[in-house]
């Protein structure tokens, strides 16, 4: 089973790919793509070991030879040091402006992958095999590459599109329950932004998909990814509808820099948390219907998800700590923070007229709780 979805930026549109059994045939999807026989893998160690010998064997398949970098699993590799790592490797391997990387992992590496692709002779061409939902789902689509900073998530970085995007939903089978999950937090979020139907549907559906069931996992996968492309189209660097994509992400970014993005918290699981509080702010605000933030909450709950600040293990900044911590969001202009409230299941909107006072009380009254 397999299914399409088309990013459409012009001369710069691109597929996505989604369905089972992509890494055998990776070499005849790379191979249209290529001046000669020879590309570059990024990878982490974690997926490496698992993954990486059926992707070589799917480019031998079609002729094509590969170098391949290794980095450290986890969030802090998306850092200044192993950017500069894997820069330096890509010139030392003589990669060519016409040459693909292949950015092959979870958002880490395609966030860092792609951002050497960007910046790598002022620009190399790049496909993303992402192996986490999260990816698939997110990170790998819409063309956002960067790093962390100090001073907060992604603050570093370029808007740089790939050529193609492959999904491998069996790759899914190998993800902990606690990554998948992760992943699913940003799948929710796309129901909870834009789209009643699908949220509905995933209350119906996605403890299935969790489960395994292809089908499932394919259209939640799919559904996603046209929602994104969509959004990407019409404001592909943020300035305006493509904000809504960070629902739950104010919130979610600075709860993982105060974990010092750290595997106490997840960025799915900071999503999912931050979309519980950003439905509780809206309907303190008087925004959305009391049910709503209960809704969520139960839905993730009965996913087995984090949804709530005392869920997160060891210590965290005060309300005021938090809120300084949002402050350096890249939503933040003129000093003002940008927040995505929603007026109902499916129907989320950008805002900077939101009181802090009710931010910091619901902050306050969660981290009581803890």
């Amino acid at each position: 089973m397999r299914e399409q979805v088309v990013v459409d930026l012009g001369h710069r549109s691109y597929d996505i790919e989604i369905g089972t059994g992509l890494l055998a045939e990776a070499g005849a999807f790379v191979e249209p793509f290529l001046r000669r026989n020879k590309v570059a893998i990024i990878t982490d160690e974690t997926v490496a070991a698992k993954h990486l010998p059926a992707l070589l064997s799917g480019l031998e398949a079609a002729g094509i030879d590969a170098v391949t970098l290794q980095l450290p699993a986890g969030e802090a590799t998306k850092s200044w040091d192993q950017l500069q790592r894997t820069v330096e490797w890509l010139l030392a391997e003589k990669i060519e402006r016409d040459d693909i990387l292949i950015a092959f992992g979870g958002g880490v590496i395609g966030d860092l992958a792609g951002f050497a692709a960007a910046i790598v002779r002022r620009g190399i061409r790049f496909v993303q095999m992402p192996t986490t939902l999260l990816a698939q789902v997110d990170s790998s689509v819409g063309g956002k590459t960067g790093i962390n900073s100090p001073h907060g998530k992604n603050l570093v970085g370029a808007f740089y599109q790939p050529q193609l995007v492959l999904a491998d939903v069996s790759l899914l089978d190998t993800l902990e329950t606690r990554d998948y999950l992760a992943g699913y937090g940003e799948v929710a979020k796309y129901g909870l932004l834009g789209d009643a139907d699908f949220w509905e549907w995933l209350e119906e559906n996605a403890a299935a998909a969790a489960e395994g069931d292809v089908a499932k996992r394919i259209y939640a996968v799919k559904r996603s990814c046209q929602m994104k492309a969509e959004i990407v189209a019409r404001d592909e660097q943020e300035r305006g509808d493509r904000a809504l994509l960070n629902l739950g992400h104010t919130f979610g970014h600075a709860l993982e820099a105060a974990t010092g993005y750290s595997d106490r918290l997840l960025h799915g699981e900071g999503v999912s948390i931050g979309c519980a509080l950003a439905f509780e702010v809206s309907q303190r605000l008087g925004l959305c219907a009391q049910e709503a933030p209960s809704r969520v909450r139960d839905h993730f709950k009965a996913m087995g998800m984090k949804c709530d600040l005392s869920e997160i293990d060891g210590p965290l900044p005060d309300a005021d700590g938090l809120i300084a911590l949002m402050g350096q969001d890249k939503k933040v202009s003129g000093g003002v923070i940008g927040f995505i409230m929603a007026r109902g299941l499916g129907d989320a909107f950008v805002t900077r007229d939101v009181d802090l006072s009710v931010v910091k009380s619901v902050l306050s009254e969660a981290l009581s709780a803890r």
